[in-house]
């Protein structure tokens, strides 16, 4: 019997930032990183943070509603993992284009983990497309309260 995996399979309640205090890309992606590196998720913050921000820069992941979804492949991470952030106001995500975004999904992946990264983003897809924990994930009050709206977005199982 398969075990239902969701959203929150990837992150903790403690890689979720309902206030981001960053208000551009480097900015957030740092903080995220940091996030990360101190629950223990990377085993070095620089290369990590310099290989998301470069991915970044080659190529906008912000995304309609008001998401982004920047990303690194990591030698040695042991799974794939997500810290998430919120901001109060839109943030400019990217270079002279920039677009506006509020939820920010900062991906740690596994150099050679394929299937876990898409699993992960089929389920950031649904979640953005599903009113209930879109609109959720905006307006919830705190951490716990975002990572209790993560437990209800469904992903295929992993293999």
């Amino acid at each position: 019997m398969a075990t239902d995996v969701t959203l929150a399979d990837f992150t903790t309640p403690d890689l979720v930032v309902p206030r981001l205090q960053g208000r551009d890309t480097s900015s957030v992606v740092q903080e995220l990183s940091a996030v990360l590196q101190r629950s223990g998720c990377l085993p070095d913050l620089l290369p990590f943070y310099h290989a998301a921000l470069n991915r970044e820069f080659l190529g906008s992941t912000a995304v309609a509603p008001g998401w982004a979804l920047p990303h690194a492949r990591i030698k040695g991470l042991a799974k794939v993992v997500f810290a998430l952030g919120r901001a109060d106001e839109p943030v400019r995500w990217g270079g002279r284009d920039s677009h506006p975004v509020r939820l920010v999904f900062l991906c740690a992946v596994p150099e050679t983990d394929a299937t876990g990264y898409m699993t992960l983003l089929g389920g950031i897809a649904r979640c953005q497309q599903a009113p209930a924990p879109s609109e959720g994930l905006l307006n919830a009050p705190d951490a716990r309260a975002m990572f209790k709206i993560l437990k209800t977005v469904p992903l295929r199982p992993l293999p």
